[in-house]
């Protein structure tokens, strides 16, 4: 059917989809719209580098300036795939140099990323204006100074959670002296030694920066030279809070903290000492999000600092706050839509208490992150209660399979409580002692289910049974340590062809197992990743580890010898 509107005018429109679901959702509307959205798309999205070739993606979208990229599994996070096992990001920008000259940025999240690649992005793409590393490795700050040096209309340059190799520190001084168009520098996490002053300058005639992280070495005083040249920040990530400062010091970075009347998120503070929390009171009021999450924050630490913090929608934290800080984070943050609890040891600090506070006091959260020591079917079921509209709901009981820590009794009725009463529940992750029970909750109720994350949990092959034959919407799976095997993995043959992905590991696949999935579904990559390279493939009977994954190109050629590619 003939779309009733010019080409014209239906690319003008498509340009105000932002979503990248809403976007592949217009494209199968009719051949036209799938033309329309062809031509007006800039920006894309890949889940998964191994799922499309690079040169496919281009010929989709032929006017592509902007491309974020997934490599590894989200294991990698955790220790989990090793080292070597893929996603280099060259073939993707060798394929852009040669095809789309007028590129402008790239975000990439656990890529493998050479110098020579941000060599080739630096010398190919003059108008390149934003480069995202997140948890990326293989670069080193040499290939930083390609970029500073080379892309003179450098907007952004985001480097989170990377291993960077550090050769000096001239990467940030290569900036060219007329260099004035940053908006965002984020350099929290690297390791490597600075050149302030350039530091100090680049702040200066960056009239338009709106985003700053910088990493421990900036010290405070330092910090307080930055804000008096950049009082416009929206997002400040402040460096190391562990020396001492003389009064007049201390007096000055108060003020220069409150002349960012735009500041609306916070970060950082690697070991806060309390006397320097008053200096942030007097921006605690306008801020929406507060990141403490490298912080050893003591309860009463916090309990001081948040009814400063009222309009907070996204609060992360380590559990040494306690049950108290976080109930005084209840008291103060009715605006709340999201929290993270991270653990600082592997005993907890917060329990059940700190969970019923959070669901009683913050009526809008919507996502929530949380590693606690213990944990009952009673909190749970209150949180799903009080927080219908929850869309993401995380919970780590850090001593695995642990039950009710009062009744004793499996976490079955509180995680079915949770896909029952949240109907937008679109992430899950569970923990604690679950039998088949609840998966078959899962199953039935999770039918917006996107993500689901499990360890330690289930009885038998029924219980992810139940899960791939319900939640009609699962993108993603990501198991460990549970009782699945081979019957329990090919009664999801119908549903993966309709899922980016499934990982399992320590559970109890075989080869044989994986081999016949394989070929009974060519479009999958199912990879077979070995514990001991020596091992002759044929030899193998139990699947230590299993990634699987849709892909329009078949198997992938850089695979390492500790990965099996069934067929």
């Amino acid at each position: 059917m003939p779309s009733p509107f010019p080409d014209e005018v239906l690319e003008h429109v498509l340009v105000f989809l932002q979503s990248h679901k809403d976007r592949n959702s217009v494209s199968l509307v009719c051949k036209a719209w799938f033309k329309a959205e062809k031509w007006s798309r800039h920006r894309v999205f890949v889940g998964n580098c191994y799922a499309v070739s690079p040169q496919m993606v281009i010929n989709r979208f032929s006017k592509l300036n902007s491309l974020h990229i997934k490599g590894r599994p989200r294991f990698a996070d955790f220790g989990l795939v090793p080292h070597h096992w893929g996603a280099y990001i060259s073939p993707w920008v060798t394929a852009l140099a040669q095809s789309c000259p007028w590129f402008e940025e790239l975000r990439l999240k656990r890529m493998t990323v050479s110098d020579d690649s941000l060599l080739m992005i630096a010398q190919s793409f003059p108008n390149f204006k934003s480069l995202i590393l997140t948890s990326c490795d293989g670069l080193s700050t040499d290939g930083l100074a390609y970029i500073t040096s080379s892309c003179r209309h450098l907007e952004r340059l985001d480097l989170e959670e990377n291993e960077i190799e550090p050769r000096g520190g001239e990467w940030l001084s290569c900036f060219p002296d007329n260099h004035t168009s940053l908006v965002s520098l984020n350099f929290a996490t690297v390791d490597s030694a600075i050149d302030f002053d350039a530091l100090e300058a680049l702040v200066e005639r960056s009239k338009n920066l709106r985003s700053l992280k910088v990493h421990r070495e900036v010290n405070l005083e330092q910090l307080n030279r930055l804000l008096a040249r950049a009082p416009n920040l929206v997002e400040l990530g402040s460096g190391s809070y562990t020396q001492l400062l003389k009064w007049g010091q201390y007096s000055e970075l108060s003020s220069a903290l409150g002349r960012c009347k735009q500041l609306r998120s916070l970060s950082g503070f690697w070991e806060v000492e309390p006397v320097y929390l008053p200096s942030l009171f007097a921006v605690c009021a306008n801020l929406t999000s507060l990141n403490l999450s490298y912080v050893l924050l003591h309860t009463t630490e916090l309990v001081k600092l948040i009814p400063y913090c009222q309009n907070l929608e996204r609060l992360l934290v380590q559990d040494y706050v306690g049950d108290k800080g976080l109930q005084a984070v209840a008291v103060s943050c009715r605006n709340l839509q999201e929290l993270r609890v991270y653990p600082s040891t592997a005993e907890g600090f917060v329990t059940e208490e700190g969970l019923i506070a959070i669901s009683e006091g913050c009526p809008n959260l919507m996502k929530i992150l949380y590693f606690c020591k213990s944990m009952t079917n009673a909190a749970v079921i209150t949180f799903a209660n009080k927080l219908p509209n929850c869309t993401h709901f995380r919970l780590c009981i850090l001593t695995p399979g642990q039950p009710d820590c009062v009744t004793n009794e499996p976490m079955d009725k509180g995680f079915g409580a949770v896909v029952q009463n949240c109907k937008k529940l679109t992430r899950l992750a569970v923990s604690g002692q679950l039998t088949d029970r609840a998966f078959e909750y899962f199953g039935m109720y999770g039918k917006k289910l996107e993500t689901i994350s499990i360890a330690f949990a289930g009885d038998s092959d029924r219980g992810l049974e139940y899960v791939l034959k319900g939640c009609p919407n699962l993108r993603k799976l990501e198991i460990r340590d549970c009782p699945f095997g081979d019957d329990a993995l090919l009664s999801g043959v119908h549903r993966y062809e309709q899922m980016k992905s499934m990982w399992m590991s320590a559970c109890k696949v075989s080869r044989n197992g994986a081999v016949w999935l394989a070929k009974s579904k060519p479009s999958l990559n199912v990879e077979i990743i070995k514990e001991n390279t020596d091992d002759d493939p044929a030899n193998v009977l139990n699947v230590e580890k299993l990634y699987l994954y849709r892909t329009l190109v078949g198997r992938r050629s850089d695979a390492p010898d500790f990965v099996e590619i069934a067929q």
